[in-house]
């Protein structure tokens, strides 16, 4: 399983290059983490590994992805349900049986430090919980490539040293994580950096 760049560049109109020439391979397994200042791209470039948009220049291609899923910036959950019905509900719709997915769900939710908090309703989680919530209920299912978009961003520092801990489960097996961050301790929990510094070129065409 694998995701390859090659030659990403990409901008939008009225801007300048945001990135150019990038190359990188992602296999199963990898947890990478995507650096740089604001405006660098980084959402950018997880959209284009999602092959959500088509990069200006460049290629992504895909060798035995499934499926893609998402954690965003702002945890989305249903004020009213528990923490574990968040994990356990999308394996039930995947066919498990109500008392397989709980029991599956109460694994993952442990994982992440939430066993504690499992009967809780989300909307009475703190930003820092329900941030490992979402990184949880998108480990519990298993797609064979997950992006984390910046993920402590809108965290207060002790929240975000919780969601930087739990950053290190997210390498599961035959799964490659890819995690766009300008937080240094979400950086540090990733074994492998792209920072996208590196490729901020003006790009001769006119980006702009």
């Amino acid at each position: 399983m694998r995701v390859s760049a090659r030659g990403l560049a990409h901008w939008f109109a009225g801007t300048g290059t945001l990135f150019a020439g990038l190359d990188a391979d992602f296999d199963a397994g990898d947890l990478v983490a995507v650096t740089g200042p604001s405006g660098s791209g980084k959402s950018t470039l997880l959209s284009l590994l999602a092959r959500w948009e088509k990069p200006k220049e460049g290629s992504v291609t895909w060798e035995g992805i499934r499926s893609v899923g998402w954690v965003f910036q702002n945890p989305h959950g249903t004020a009213r349900r528990t923490a574990l019905d968040h994990v356990a509900l999308p394996l039930v719709a995947k066919g498990l049986s109500r008392a397989a997915a709980n029991n599956q769900a109460e694994s993952v939710l442990a994982r992440f430090g939430l066993d504690a908090v499992a009967g809780r309703r989300f909307g009475a989680l703190s930003g820092g919980e329900g941030q490992r919530l979402m990184l949880a209920r998108a480990v519990a299912k298993a797609p064979s490539l997950l992006l984390v978009d910046e993920p402590t961003a809108q965290l207060d520092p002790a929240a975000a040293a919780t969601v930087n801990t739990a950053i290190g489960e997210l390498a599961m097996d035959r799964a490659i994580v890819v995690v766009a961050t300008h937080d240094p301790d979400t950086r540090d929990a990733c074994p492998r950096t792209i920072d996208l510094r590196v490729h901020a070129v003006e790009h001769a065409g006119g980006g702009g």
